[in-house]
């Protein structure tokens, strides 16, 4: 899942970046809040890590301005200033969580994945469609009682497929959420992966809607019981 992070320090910035890269996140970085809006407004990132004091534009300046327009994306505030009232403040205006620095990674992988869960209305920690689960945690996908085998490429499909089951998605949209900036992407990358989740899967998990996209049912089917062999 493709985050952005807004911290002006080149370390901490650079480490927090290669953490969660570690974590499975794909990261864009900026390093001031004017870019931090522009950025947020593109509505193109799963979730944000915030920090406040930023050049060009504080990050509570930031933070208002883009729910102003009503962007949804959730927005996680990391930042040194400690107190209740400073958290507060945070999440009066519009951020959805609120860390004190130093930072665990792990947990900050953890409560970027539960906000992304909670904005597109999944509240179990297991992600379900159908009989299509998958696990954030662990990374493991299951179709039934099957344990499917994902490349990271393909898993990270998958994940943006599942966090808009129902949903018709075009192949731009699928890119956007995946690929940071610099990636070169060929044109048929998507169908590619597409191909491999079909023949891991099964090939109607993924349907293709000609000239519009791709759709993963909100109720995937399981697999047909084998020939002769009689259903549980």
């Amino acid at each position: 899942m493709r985050v952005l992070l807004v911290e002006d320090d080149a370390l901490l910035g650079a480490g927090l970046k290669a953490g969660l890269q570690q974590q499975g996140f794909w990261v864009d970085w900026v390093r001031d809040g004017m870019a931090a809006e522009r950025e947020l407004l593109t509505g193109v990132y799963q979730a944000c890590v915030l920090d406040l004091g930023l050049p060009r534009q504080d990050g509570m300046q930031c933070l208002a301005a883009v729910r102003r327009q009503k962007m949804g994306t959730p927005i996680l505030i990391l930042t040194a200033r400690e107190g209740v009232p400073a958290r507060i403040a945070g999440l009066d205006a519009g951020a959805d969580d609120y860390l004190v620095k130093p930072v665990d990674l792990l947990e900050l992988a953890a409560r970027l994945r539960a906000l992304v869960r909670r904005a597109h209305g999944v509240t179990e920690p297991i992600m379900e469609a159908g009989a299509l689960r998958m696990d954030p945690a662990s990374r493991q996908v299951w179709l039934g009682e099957r344990l499917v085998e994902l490349s990271l490429r393909e898993y990270e499909v998958l994940q943006i497929f599942m966090l808009h089951a129902g949903r018709v998605l075009t192949r731009s949209q699928v890119e956007q959420h995946l690929y940071q900036w610099g990636t070169e992407v060929s044109s048929n990358t998507v169908e590619v992966h597409i191909y491999n989740l079909r023949k891991k899967l099964r090939a109607d998990v993924i349907e293709t809607l000609r000239g519009v996209g791709y759709l993963l049912p909100q109720q995937v089917k399981p697999d047909a019981p084998k020939a002769g062999v009689s259903a549980p």
